[in-house]
């Protein structure tokens, strides 16, 4: 993402560099290119992190080609420049949400694996007694091996979505996993590891 701020950044230098033509159609027509390129390279970064002000840049873009095929250069120049400003400031908001989501994955997930562990700890020791405890049913370690199986299903799929660079869904499945589990938990009796309490 450094990288890409970098060239955004070049290509703004580059289009302040052709208010100084006197032609006006050409320099727009540039400043047109370097926009679009900044765009595109904004939008593969942060659309997946911010889509709204994605949308907002990729709808700028568009009107300012719309002035530059209607002939309106002087204003088309003008927009063009300042969408590859724009698109620099999108994509330091797309790094902030990234490093923000990055936190809250850290802090949900870090007690997960635990919280899985306990609970197939206590399933296997469970099933190996011949006779259950008074408190545990054979309906509640039924459903409490289903639910296991969920929760490994869904821990994985959000470690994979965190992978992929889809975080904030990554974030919406763990929450839903940490509730599954804690449910499962609460059913065999089981108290939460620490890191999972929070």
């Amino acid at each position: 993402m450094k990288r890409i701020f970098v060239s955004i950044v070049a290509m703004l230098f580059i289009s302040v560099l052709f208010m100084a033509c006197a032609d006006e159609k050409g320099p727009a027509e540039l400043a047109m290119k370097a926009a679009e390129q900044a765009v595109a390279a904004t939008k593969a970064e942060a659309e997946k992190l911010v889509p709204d002000q994605v949308a907002a840049l990729e709808s700028a873009l568009a009107s300012a080609k719309d002035k530059l095929a209607k002939g309106e250069f002087k204003e088309a120049l003008s927009e063009a420049q300042g969408l590859v400003g724009k698109a620099k400031d999108v994509l330091a908001a797309a790094q902030a949400k990234k490093d923000e989501l990055t936190q809250k994955w850290t802090e949900l997930s870090q007690g997960l694996p635990q919280m899985v562990e306990a609970i197939q700890g206590k399933v296997d020791d469970l099933s190996k007694l011949k006779k259950l405890p008074k408190a545990i049913t054979a309906e509640k370690l039924a459903e409490a091996k289903s639910g296991l199986e969920a929760v490994k299903a869904d821990l994985a799929k959000a470690q994979e979505s965190f992978k992929s660079g889809n975080i904030a869904e990554a974030i919406a499945v763990a929450t839903v996993v940490k509730e599954k589990a804690a449910k499962a938990m609460e059913s065999l009796g089981i108290t939460a590891p620490e890191p999972a309490k929070s």
